[in-house]
């Protein structure tokens, strides 16, 4: 869902195990989860704090 980037709590090289939370976005005027849908190593992180997204938009590449 579109939205506005709270936190990003991940960092390139990060383990993240499935379902943790790796960013908080604000939709609605409610804070949400977006959490990693596998466990990996993160590549890339391309959003921060601040950016407006999209409900298609990159925010992170896990490897």
């Amino acid at each position: 869902m579109p939205g506005t980037i709270m936190e990003v709590n991940c960092a390139v090289g990060d383990q993240v195990k499935r379902g943790q939370a790796i960013f908080v976005l604000e939709a609605m005027k409610m804070n949400n989860d977006i959490v990693a849908p596998c466990d990996g190593k993160i590549v890339s992180v391309v959003a921060k704090k601040g950016d407006s997204v999209n409900s298609s938009d990159v925010l992170a590449v896990i490897g």
